[in-house]
């Protein structure tokens, strides 16, 4: 029914077509970058610190006095994994249904800055949409380690970072 050309011209249409319906990536995750105007090191020892202090329920929503319901942010469950050179491991576990993703952060000195190319993804297979969960993963370490708008520029999209755009962090 369809020659070479219109069958190729079917899939171009259909990813046309899923691109406009679904503009985010295909699996819950986040890509973002990060310039910080301080060294590696520095950052490298600040957000290992965060990790650390946000470990375990005790911050959790509805476990503290500070939280005691949600939404409150998801500022806990975070967990240290490891750190080779200067790419540092992690994992964030969400507080209600306990899903976990993994975070990556791969630091470059750039005259005495810092470039952070920093990266969440659930690991749930079918997870597609997040509420923008990877993102906040990210982006409530940076913030609790005391970096603000003034101390980083920030590069991502919602074709990188699922549902960025939308994004509550102060609830994710």
């Amino acid at each position: 029914m369809f020659g070479c050309g219109g069958v190729f011209l079917l899939l171009i249409l259909g990813v046309g077509i899923s691109v406009a319906i679904m503009p985010y990536p295909w699996h819950a995750s986040c890509s973002l970058k990060w310039r910080v105007a301080e060294p590696c090191e520095q950052f490298k020892i600040k957000m290992i610190n965060q990790i650390r202090d946000w470990e375990g329920d005790a911050l959790c929503p509805g476990t503290s006095s500070t939280c005691p319901a949600l939404p409150c942010g998801q500022r806990c469950l975070y967990d240290f994994v490891s750190v080779n050179g200067n790419e540092i491991k992690a994992t964030h576990t969400t507080p209600v249904a306990r899903y976990i993703d993994d975070l990556t952060f791969k630091l470059t000195s750039s005259g005495g800055a810092c470039i952070v190319d920093a990266n969440s993804n659930s690991r749930l297979w079918y997870a597609v949409l997040d509420k923008g969960t990877n993102y906040c993963n990210l982006r409530n370490l940076v913030d609790g380690a005391g970096y603000t708008e003034t101390s980083l520029t920030e590069e991502t999209n919602d074709g990188i970072c699922t549902q960025y755009t939308s994004r509550d962090c102060s609830r994710f």
